[in-house]
């Protein structure tokens, strides 16, 4: 984060972070306060250590990172993740399609297991495959690496689809209250409107408006391509949560905190994320570190049945493979990696 981007937060969050002296002791300032959080963010640093780094006491640190952390949440909110209407939904669709050539994109879905200490009594319900326990942060992507809609209730021993289905970003897209634009022609092409898609792996349910790949077995070149296509556009998720987690380094570790106070960790940090992404501009390293995920053709898991869902999901690998819609490089690349 530069100055003039901590110096342009700060103004926004001082007059929520500024406590009234008393006659027993003076506030610690709103700039101090900000600090102590962003270096927990930022470090993943113990409270203890914080404690000899700002001189303060170890029970003050811990007040004062939740309620900073509760306050980037609410005040940033409508300014770097507002609800997005229907010229939204447009403007990320272009920005997927000039930067991954995948026409009628949203949003890149996936889902990234934050390591949390274990809650007392809590069984096994934020037990997950992965053999820790944690909270699920569940986003929505665009191309420029920021997150479109989050979701961060669900227990790590919770599938991603069960998540998605059950939050409030599912249970929009299910009762299409999106505001999604109406179905349009893809680029180029004379066939049938195809409606504006969100990309995912194969952990999520296939819908109208949830593209998966297809399963692995009796793969041709135009699933294949499909395929390609589909993870090349997938990969900005998994790409947002490696520079989210670069730059806030409290997720390299287990977050040592009750659950909700760990929500709010987490939910402060989203926020700082596209807050950074609005005002700092990218550098090369920056993207570097995350454009490692490749494109992955490891599909393992069958699709869901369903005639409305595997039309539009062959609308589009029909697309991919015609003149209008194919790259003179796909076929060499699938090739490739086999």
């Amino acid at each position: 984060m530069s100055i003039a981007t901590f110096d342009q937060l700060l103004v926004c969050l001082h007059p929520h972070l500024t406590l009234v002296d008393t006659s027993m002791q003076r506030s610690i300032s709103a700039e101090q306060r900000l600090l102590v959080t962003l270096r927990f963010l930022a470090t993943g640093n113990s409270f203890a250590s914080l404690h000899f780094e700002f001189l303060l006491g170890i029970s003050s640190i811990s007040g004062i990172v939740c309620h900073t952390c509760k306050v980037i949440w609410q005040r940033l909110r409508e300014a770097v993740m507002p609800t997005p209407m229907a010229a939204d939904w447009l403007w990320i669709a272009d920005g997927f399609y000039q930067s991954a050539q995948f026409p009628n994109c949203i949003g890149a879905l996936d889902g990234k297991h934050i390591r949390v200490k274990k809650p007392p009594h809590s069984g096994s319900r934020y037990f997950n495959y992965k053999q820790y326990f944690s909270v699920v942060l569940m986003a929505l992507a665009d191309s420029n690496y920021k997150f479109v809609i989050v979701d961060i209730r669900a227990y790590g021993s919770t599938s991603d689809s069960r998540i998605f289905c059950a939050s409030r970003m599912g249970e929009l897209l299910c009762q299409n209250q999106l505001a999604l634009p109406e179905p349009s022609r893809l680029p180029g092409s004379a066939g049938p409107p195809a409606p504006f898609v969100i990309v995912s792996d194969e952990g999520f349910a296939l819908t109208p408006h949830m593209m998966q790949p297809f399963p692995r077995r009796d793969l041709d070149d135009l699933k294949r391509i499909f395929n390609y296509r589909l993870t090349h556009a997938r990969r900005y998720v998994e790409c947002a949560f490696g520079i989210l987690s670069s730059k806030w380094r409290v997720f390299q570790s287990s977050i040592q905190m009750n659950p909700d106070n760990a929500t709010l960790v987490i939910q402060a940090c989203v926020m700082l994320h596209n807050f950074t992404r609005i005002h700092d501009a990218s550098t090369d390293a920056d993207l570097g570190q995350n454009m490692t995920s490749s494109v992955s053709l490891d599909l393992t898991r069958p699709g869901c049945p369903g005639t409305a869902r595997l039309a539009v999901r062959e609308l589009f690998a029909d697309y991919f493979c015609n003149p209008e819609g194919g790259l003179s490089w796909q076929l060499d690349a699938i090739r490739g990696s086999h």
